[in-house]
């Protein structure tokens, strides 16, 4: 897997160093003709201005621009190979289990009420999300973040996204050119007030006399000063000055409301100018599935609208400079010109653009997962049963792990609630947590770690890691069983219920404990719903004998040379061995 990343930083590389050595060459082909200028521009004044040295100099100078725009072009690709080489780096760390540091966690996701998100670790440090993610905007983190902790597909979205996803990991290169423009972007919540500034109905003008009015005198302005500056009369510049303090006053009047009109667009001017090179991206790539066809289809008619409202964008970046802000006012009333401008795109966009970007959303979400078959080892897509509450996996790991350090369990769970026991540290807990990042994934339309798995639609709900709440007087074992409850009244609502409880209990002394376990499972079992409970309490396995829809499994360890070892092995029966004396005796606690 990292080969592959490996090779294209060598070709990214590669890259570099030929649009360095092109760069190089036009510098000084730039330098050169900068000298050739300027001699000109001083031969020509020294000749008074002869007609072949000023059409030499328009050459020279054409020519100057041309190579300066190809420079530019040049720099801009040094730049996106350098910033892929950064996507490949991130990738080969993903392979290697070394994405812990990566920055983004999701951390204005994370929260504790949400049926699973934290204890499964699909928002937070070391989650799903920090591994996995590669969006770079708004609406693309905020899609592959719904994506996760609130997937609702039909079996039709699910079998189109899988195709989308799998398309998507074999084409890398679209993926990484994607990631890097969407990365140029940014994740602004900008662009939410945007949206919203774009859908509004109010307009700057509504009067269309009056926008008639203002485009009349900036061109009659316009004439004005080209007939004084070519006339060289008096009455024409007086007439020329006349209309320059008119617009004036009006850009004087306007100003405030011009530019509280147009505030959103302005602040993000230069990122939306960047939404021009994602698009025609999307739209220059033949997609075979129907979903990114969709997608591309949407895109495409995205793609004059996000065109205009990009050089809209640019109009009204250029009147920041002071000078030019009066120039540009003064002869063109431009703060009125682009209000209107935009008055006029949202007559004729503003009930699609917030579609346009919720479409590009999904893209980066889609791509984001397609990071999965690409980074780790034994992936497989689910498929699913209208049985209920059915899971049958084969090799099924835990995709957070690094594929050198995966260990992988078949699992078969049909309208049953496992009890798994097991020593300390033995992987009761990573496995419940492994058999919930996969059913994640699996209703989120993604690839699962691993190498079959068959699965019913379950809604998802757990209790592993609890916490206390100091500012409202509540204790972790009062914590807990507020969760249970929670579980309990989903369950009695939702029989399509996978529950997963880590050490239910934990926080009170064995003999509550154990009664409050068995309660607990007898009340799940009514409701007749799937999940599994990790337990220390032998005691509880017995519940086996009393209902055959429950039934034990757990993990073990052995010893050798008086050093304790776990093969991470589920086994069909209740734990026989414990290990707490043993480690209590290792760390010197008890002789």
């Amino acid at each position: 897997m990292k080969s592959k990343f490996n090779d294209d930083i060598e070709k990214r590389k590669a890259s570099i160093l030929e649009h360095n050595k092109t760069a190089n060459i036009i510098s000084v082909f730039k330098m050169a003709l900068f000298i050739l200028i300027c001699y000109n521009i001083y031969k020509i004044y020294v000749n008074h201005y002869p007609l072949k040295l000023i059409l030499f100099l328009v050459v020279e100078i054409v020519i100057f621009i041309i190579a300066s725009i190809f420079h530019k072009s040049t720099y801009e690709q040094i730049h996106k190979a350098e910033g892929i080489i950064k996507i490949d780096e991130a990738n080969i760390k993903r392979v290697s289990g070394e994405w812990s540091d990566f920055t983004d966690i999701g951390e204005e996701f994370i929260n504790y009420d949400h049926p699973y998100a934290t204890d499964l670790d699909i928002v937070g440090k070391n989650s799903l999300f920090q591994m996995i993610n590669s969006t770079g905007s708004y609406y693309g983190r905020r899609r592959f973040v719904k994506d996760l902790l609130s997937p609702n597909f039909s079996d039709k979205e699910i079998e189109n996204r899988h195709d989308a996803i799998t398309e998507l990991s074999k084409n890398y290169d679209f993926c990484v050119e994607t990631e890097y423009n969407f990365s140029l972007i940014g994740v602004d919540e900008d662009f939410a007030h945007l949206i919203s500034q774009l859908q509004d109905k109010k307009r700057f003008i509504e009067s269309k006399f009056l926008k008639l009015l203002f485009k009349a005198s900036s061109i009659v302005t316009c004439i004005a000063l080209i007939y004084a500056l070519i006339t060289k009369n008096t009455i024409g510049f007086i007439i020329l000055n006349c209309l320059i303090i008119f617009q004036l006053l009006l850009w004087v009047i306007g100003y405030l409301k011009a530019n509280s009109y147009v505030g959103a667009l302005k602040k993000l001017a230069p990122k939306i100018s960047r939404y021009d090179n994602i698009i025609n991206n999307i739209t220059k790539t033949k997609f075979t599935c129907d979903k990114l066809k969709e997608i591309e289809n949407n895109v495409e008619m995205a793609k004059v609208g996000v065109n205009k409202l990009s050089k809209t964008a640019s109009n009204i970046n250029q009147r920041n400079n002071g000078v030019m802000c009066i120039i540009l006012n003064s002869l063109l009333l431009w703060d009125y010109k682009n209000a209107i401008d935009l008055d006029n795109w949202k007559e004729e966009y503003s009930h699609s653009v917030e579609n346009w970007f919720h479409t590009l959303g999904e893209l980066e979400s889609l791509i984001s997962f397609a990071n999965l078959p690409r980074i780790c080892n034994n992936m497989c897509l689910p498929n699913f049963t209208e049985k209920n509450n059915i899971i049958e996996a084969t090799n099924m790991g835990h995709p957070l792990i690094p594929n050198d350090k995966r260990i992988c369990n078949d699992f078969n769970l049909d309208n049953n609630i496992y009890i798994i026991s097991g020593s300390n540290m033995s992987g009761k807990t990573t496995f419940m947590r492994t058999v919930g990042i996969n059913m994640v994934l699996a209703c989120s339309g993604s690839y699962v770690c691993a190498n079959n798995m068959l699965s019913s639609k379950m809604n998802i709900i757990t209790s592993m890691r609890i916490r206390d709440d100091l500012n409202e007087g509540i204790s972790t074992f009062y914590a807990e069983l507020k969760r249970i409850k929670k579980i309990i009244d989903q369950s009695h609502v939702n029989s399509h219920t996978l529950f997963l409880i880590d050490e239910i209990f934990r926080g009170t002394n064995s003999i509550d404990r154990l009664k409050g376990a068995q309660g607990v499972l007898r009340e799940l079992c009514k409701c007749h719903v799937s999940g599994m409970i990790t337990t220390h309490d032998l005691d509880v396995c017995n519940l086996e004998y009393e209902n055959p829809n429950i039934i034990n499994y757990s993990f073990n360890e052995h010893y050798i040379d008086d050093e304790i070892y776990f093969d991470y092995k589920l086994k069909k029966e209740r734990s026989l061995t414990t290990n707490a004396e043993f480690l209590l005796r290792k760390v010197g606690i008890l002789s």
